[in-house]
């Protein structure tokens, strides 16, 4: 369990709090490229680490990110008329570029140069395929962005999606490195008897109680899980945690799988998950499961129903399945034990029990195990990078952005081959391993 002072520091992020200003030290996606449909297009309301901003792409292509209010009167910039290069309060017409500078304030006479002295905040963007990253933190110069490998890959099967989550972002964020409960939440209902042997599923399955190294990494945390496979073998399941909101889940073979997972604060109870995958499609896993006569194991189908975006701070990216109508939860098939949970899908099994833990879960009432070694040491990993910046220590990776260049997923191993001497080739990043690959 976290004290609650520990609790606090650990979900706050709000400008000014510590852990707040530890993500501030790193890139951060705001908005798919997408959202800002072309030059000139609408502006869109964005709420990042609990600031209100405004997203707009201007004339020239650019992308701006700035404050909400017009720095005259206060009023909203979500109403300003985006053009030539700028987006303009409706107010009193004073006009912002994406740098924040005031290129224009009609309300002044002529010979005026009150326009010169008056800047907006404004965020430095950059766009790589097809995410906005914007900086908020205190360096003139930003560090470089980090290599996360899958926002560099769009020559594969490249794909970006993002979701609403209604909680804390650590909350949210801990379901991703906590493997033992893939065998309940999401694989409760299967029988090993019905699974493919030899299969990830049939070893999670067969054996529900994995054992656990963990270990700091110089990006933030790893863990493998390992179980018996074979008599003369080992399953073990890798993943990662790295800072400051970033997971790679372990979904697919060790070595193929192109992929991270970002828990982007919106403020402290919201949360706004990215998926970003650039795995070649014949070794993608973990959305769909099959038993060996090809049935879905129960709970596993479904695709990700939206909500239609509005134009609210939390208006983008909600499911419409949710806590209103309790995720469309199906108590038959529950009892039957068809669906473990009753809840289709393993995303929204996932929403469904980080959100029910509240807005920000009270750790200082959790009893912890094993099985949480992972979370417990991932917490720590960021309170205490949160804690060393305060003492001027710059925070992992930040200035070394290849450290974030690795891959997790699944392999086996003969007993007592090392788990890292063995499998280090493997979680490096941007190698090929062409004869992983399934055969045709």
């Amino acid at each position: 369990m976290l004290s609650q002072a520990d609790n606090d520091t650990l979900t706050q992020v709000g400008p000014g709090t510590t852990m707040g200003e530890l993500m501030r030290q790193y890139w951060i996606p705001a908005i798919m490229s997408s959202e800002l449909e072309g030059p000139d297009s609408d502006p869109v309301r964005v709420r990042l680490l609990g600031e209100d901003l405004i997203a707009f792409r201007d004339t020239n292509g650019s992308v701006g990110i700035v404050d909400n209010y017009c720095p005259h009167r206060r009023a909203s910039l979500f109403f300003g008329r985006n053009e030539e290069s700028g987006l303009r309060c409706v107010y009193h017409g004073w006009k912002f570029d994406v740098n924040g500078d005031c290129v224009d304030m009609p309300s002044e006479p002529a010979e005026s140069n009150f326009k010169d002295k008056v800047k907006i905040k404004a965020y430095r963007c950059e766009e790589r395929n097809g995410i906005v990253w914007t900086y908020m933190g205190p360096r003139e110069t930003p560090p470089a962005l980090s290599n996360l490998e899958a926002n560099m890959r769009p020559d594969r099967d490249y794909t970006v999606s993002t979701i609403l989550r209604n909680c804390n972002w650590m909350q949210a964020l801990e379901g991703d490195i906590d493997t033992a409960h893939l065998g309940f939440l999401h694989l409760g209902s299967a029988d090993p008897k019905a699974l493919v042997p030899g299969s990830t599923d049939y070893y999670t399955v067969n054996v529900r109680h994995p054992k656990y190294n963990v270990m700091d990494t110089d990006y933030g945390v790893t863990y493998a899980a390992f179980r018996p496979a074979e008599e003369d073998s080992t399953y073990w399941r890798f993943a990662n945690y790295l800072l400051p909101f970033y997971t790679q889940i372990p979904t697919g073979k060790l070595g193929l799988m192109v992929r991270f997972r970002a828990w982007v604060p919106i403020d402290d109870t919201h949360t706004m998950f990215w998926s970003v995958n650039a795995t070649a499609p014949e070794v993608q896993g973990g959305g769909r499961r099959t038993d060996k006569n090809g049935k879905l194991v129960g709970g596993s189908a479904g695709q990700t129903d939206y909500l239609p975006n509005q134009t609210g701070w939390l208006g983008r990216w909600n499911l419409a399945a949710d806590a209103g109508n309790d995720y469309k939860i199906d108590r038959e098939a529950q009892k039957k034990n068809e669906i473990y949970t009753g809840i289709t899908g393993i995303f929204l099994q996932d929403q469904a029990v980080t959100e029910s833990m509240g807005a920000i879960g009270d750790r200082s009432q959790e009893h912890l195990g094993t099985s949480d070694s992972m979370i417990i040491k991932s917490r720590r990993r960021a309170l205490n990078a949160a804690r060393a910046l305060q003492e001027g220590i710059t925070p992992p990776g930040v200035d070394d952005p290849k450290v974030f260049s690795v891959r997790t997923g699944d392999v086996i191993l003969p007993k007592g081959v090392d788990w890292l001497e063995g499998t280090a080739h493997l979680r490096e990043a941007f190698v090929e391993h062409p004869q992983l690959m399934p055969k045709s």
